[in-house]
């Protein structure tokens, strides 16, 4: 058998590393690598399966998304059926100990034996899903179906970070030939409301609840889109298995699971009889509300593998194990009055103000109404009868008004044009959803965000100063503005909570240092809607000053690169409110200054100067940040979207609808090498990719 060459050998360590560190970062949430320095090592690695095609195996990390679109997905026959389990309709404590009573009988115990031991775990609200691995890697991965025969959705969950497409081997042990791991793929509470908001956003459909956006994810045609939509996974059980002896018992099976680097829920345990099971739906129920996904009960399981075996089945459901649920998660009410709330970016929320009523465990007055459209379309006006639902366990939500006449008419509500908190303008741009407060820096809804933006390494560069601190800042009055940050010393610093004197001694010293700065950075600092840090570098170079930058009208906003009506707009109302030009003013009095004369030194006309190029997909050597910086610093702009003013995409491994778009409009598209080639001001044409 021939040696390895070198290069397979750094391929198969590198593919090593990336699948230990994505197990530490994803699974177990405790990541020992900077992110770029993981993506260094992919970088590597992809590089090296380019250059060499043979060392890319199916388990690479680089392989975590396909790019073929299906056009339907292919059958897959269970070698063992993917059977639901028997729902225990009483939701009280008399679930838990019918069940045990149940148990007990089936096995012929008596009051005198010894209680049953019984594996208690959560019930996601996800899709069941099956992983089949054959010497340890991931060979399919289908959904439950009618139980006997499921759905191919291999090329989707390999999105899924979380799931390894290598299982690790424990130490002194095999992998299994095959190991089929039953479990649950499902949506995050506050990945859910992300999606949600870019759905809004974009004017699109928003989902109804996490099971439904999950379960659409995964049956998605094109695995790109899938990548988009942020998944999860429990593992929970097993299919078939083959070379592997299968613990004695089930809590056993899921710690095994998890020494394989397979994600396993960590609230579970093995608990004693019918007491045991009611102390753990009782716990659960308590701590539901803080869990960060969906459940709606949980499971209890007889914990040995013989005694399930002994138990066995009715009819297609197991005698061994029992579903306990909640209580039901919608109800009616009357909606007493609608008012405001802002929120951290300065949207404004419609929030029902509800007669008390019982949902899902718990007391709920108050439910979103997201926006005032959605409150158009569902045609809820004050006195109506409405369903609330406990979306997420978390958010209730307005579902629509229980049809009926009412007792008269009843206008509807209308959106304040002035934020409740501030009394800064509401606006909404033309198109938009969404009613914004312009108080911005000015209003105490938004002052956490407008700091932490504030500080951000893009913008102002404040090491240290991160949500926590931000929060105490805040609470503690002891920051009402962003000039104030300036004020802080270290006797303030070092009283508050958990602020060690060197730890404040540092945050002291970066606030100083953060006083050198750029104008484009101080800008971008300001947390302007619509201006990222490619239009504040526009706006230095075009104005060199910041008075002048606050004095202009939109027309002369309209002369900047790359900006439209949206972006003017946006930018001369920021400035038309007089406490963001006394904010900017306490800023320069706090000692932040700049070159003034940095806009025209910026100026100077490179290779790509008055181009628009759009980054898609991963290159072989350059980071994402890396080529943007060598794109803006010879002149040109990058644009995160493409249209017909785009003059080229630059492509690399697993681009997406970017690439697609640009084809269908006729729009150059380059490798790394073609950019490179541009950069040194060569020929178009140069690195052109073949299409």
């Amino acid at each position: 058998m021939l040696e390895p060459s070198p290069t397979a050998r750094r391929a198969a360590e590198l593919r090593a590393l990336l699948h230990r560190h994505a197990h530490l970062y994803y699974v177990l949430d405790a990541p020992e690598l900077p992110d770029a320095a993981y993506d260094a090592l992919f970088q590597e690695l992809q590089a090296l399966e380019e250059a060499e095609p043979a060392l890319r195996t199916p388990d690479s990390p680089t392989q975590r998304v396909l790019g073929r679109v299906l056009e339907g997905f292919e059958p897959v026959r269970h070698a063992v059926p993917m059977l639901s389990i028997r729902t225990e309709t009483d939701t009280t404590d008399a679930g838990a100990q019918a069940f045990d009573a149940r148990v007990r009988r089936e096995l012929g115990l008596g009051p005198e034996d010894a209680p049953v031991e019984y594996a208690v775990e959560l019930k996601f609200d996800g899709l069941a899903l099956s992983l089949r691995y054959e010497q340890g890697v991931l060979v399919r991965a289908a959904t439950r179906g009618d139980g006997e025969t499921g759905e191919d959705v291999t090329q989707n969950i390999r999105t899924i970070c979380q799931i390894p497409l290598r299982l690790q081997a424990p130490a002194g042990a095999a992998l299994p030939a095959v190991l089929e791991v039953r479990g649950e793929v499902y949506m995050r509470r506050d990945d859910f409301e992300r999606l949600n908001e870019r759905q809004r956003e974009r004017g699109d459909k928003t989902f109804v609840n996490p099971r439904n956006a999950a379960a659409g994810a995964v049956r998605q045609l094109d695995p790109a889109i899938a990548a988009q939509r942020p998944l999860s996974f429990f593992a929970y059980g097993l299919g078939e298995v083959a070379g592997w002896m299968v613990p004695a018992r089930h809590s056993q099976v899921l710690d095994a699971l998890a020494a394989f680097g397979l994600p396993v829920c960590a609230d579970r345990a093995v608990v004693l009889g019918a007491e045991g099971l009611v102390a753990f739906h009782q716990r659960v129920a308590a701590a539901r509300d803080g869990l960060p996904f969906d459940i709606d009960g949980v499971v209890y399981k007889v914990d040995r593998l013989d005694l399930q075996r002994q138990l066995g089945f009715v009819t297609r459901e197991p005698r061994w194990a029992v579903a306990h649920k909640y209580p039901a998660q919608e109800q009616m009410t009357r909606l007493n009055g609608i008012e405001i709330q802002v929120g951290r970016t300065g949207k404004l929320t419609p929030v029902a103000k509800l007669e008390p009523v019982f949902v899902g465990g718990t007391t709920v007055s108050n439910a979103t109404l997201h926006n005032v459209f959605e409150l158009r379309r569902k045609g809820v006006r004050v006195g109506d009868t409405v369903i609330v639902r406990r979306a997420g366990d978390v958010i209730p939500e307005v579902v629509g008004r229980v049809p009926g006449d009412r007792p008269g008419y009843v206008s509807n509500f209308l959106m304040p044009r002035q934020c409740p908190v501030c009394a800064s303008e509401v606006l909404r741009e033309k198109g938009a959803i969404d009613h914004r407060c312009s108080g911005g820096l000015f209003c105490a809804a938004q002052r956490k965000q407008a700091l932490l933006h504030f500080a951000g390494r893009r913008a102002m560069d404040i090491e240290g100063l991160g949500d926590k601190l931000v929060d105490q800042l805040v609470d503690c009055g002891l920051v009402r503005t962003l000039p104030e940050l300036y004020t802080l010393g270290l006797a303030k610093l070092s009283a508050l909570d958990r602020m060690a004197d060197k730890s404040a001694a540092n945050l002291v010293a970066a606030l100083e240092h953060s006083k050198h700065t750029t104008l484009a950075r101080f800008i971008f600092a300001l947390g302007i809607r619509h201006v990222g840090e490619a239009t504040a570098r526009d706006l230095a170079r075009h104005f060199g000053s910041i008075d002048r930058l606050m004095d202009a009208a939109e027309p002369q906003l309209l002369e900047v690169t790359d900006v439209g009506p949206v972006v003017a707009r946006s930018i001369h109302t920021f400035f038309a409110q007089p406490h963001h030009r006394e904010i900017v003013e306490q800023l320069r009095a706090c000692g932040i200054r700049w070159d003034e004369h940095e806009g025209a030194a910026q100026a100077a006309p490179g290779p790509l100067t008055g181009k628009t190029l759009v980054l898609t997909g991963t290159l072989p050597t350059l980071s994402r940040d890396e080529a943007k910086a060598l794109i803006e610093a010879a002149g040109g702009k990058v644009a995160g979207s493409v249209s017909g003013k785009t003059d080229a995409v630059v492509a690399g491994a697993e681009a997406g609808s970017k690439l697609e778009k640009a084809l269908s409009l006729g729009v150059t598209v380059l490798d790394e090498a073609g950019l490179r080639a541009w950069l040194a001001g060569e020929g178009d044409g140069v690195g052109v990719v073949s299409t």
